[in-house]
């Protein structure tokens, strides 16, 4: 997978993808990550990328002739399954987008700032817009290295163990049960016994239970979309 982020601060985003997960994915050659500084791409003097809204207000908005240009030069190079920008106001992020866009091959995501981007750019280019949560960030780039790891973890042989994903909260429309380890005795705090015992379907029939529990107590509306009492 390859995905190209276009970003006023591309710094921001070197962090993220230089450790773990993302590192190794990318070491594997499974994710490629590559980020584009929008100044560079900006015909006007001095790296303008934004300018003041028509009728007036308080903010900046980022131009299109710069946003159109990195966007059309990117997909003369390949085809993109989607091209997303980061918004508040877009699609709640969850794991079944996450799920979806892991099987995508190229993906490009546009980090919004100051009030936004033109409007045209999002009428005629974006195909998907992404929201982490009911609030608002400096800017896109924290978010879309959320969608990156979110995204990136899916790939197969990122994790080592390929089935823990799956076990992974909201993978299957709950929260993950309680997870222990060693020592099985921690200041009196004792490990459930059914973990000790080594029967594998009364381990999973736990999980199952304490999962539905837990999801019910912290967030009862997985359940009910998923159709459970």
């Amino acid at each position: 997978m390859r995905i190209d982020i276009i970003t006023v601060l591309p710094e921001l985003l070197e962090s993220p993808f230089a450790h773990s997960m993302m590192k190794r994915a990318q070491a594997r050659g499974l994710l490629e990550v590559h980020t584009h500084d929008l100044r560079d791409h900006t015909p006007y003097k001095h790296g303008q990328v934004d300018d003041y809204q028509f009728g007036g207000g308080a903010g900046m908005v980022m131009m299109p002739e710069p946003l159109a240009l990195v966007i059309e030069k990117l997909k003369e190079e390949r085809q993109y399954d989607e091209i997303i920008f980061m918004t508040p106001d877009g699609l709640q992020f969850e794991q079944k987008m996450a799920n979806k866009l892991s099987l995508a091959a190229n993906l490009i995501i546009i980090c919004g700032h100051y009030k936004g981007i033109d409007e045209r750019i999002r009428q005629h280019f974006v195909s998907m817009e992404i929201s982490i949560g009911d609030y608002v960030l400096s800017g896109g780039e924290l978010a879309a290295a959320v969608v990156v790891d979110a995204v990136g973890r899916l790939l197969p042989g990122v994790l080592n163990d390929e089935t823990s994903a799956l076990s992974d909260s909201y993978q299957d429309g709950v929260l993950a049960p309680p997870v222990y380890t060693r020592p099985a005795d921690f200041r009196g705090w004792k490990v459930p016994d059914v973990l000790l015992c080594g029967d594998p379907k009364k381990i999973e029939a736990w999980r199952h239970e304490q999962s539905l529990q837990r999801t019910a107590e912290r967030r009862p509306g997985l359940l009910d979309n998923a159709g459970q009492e």
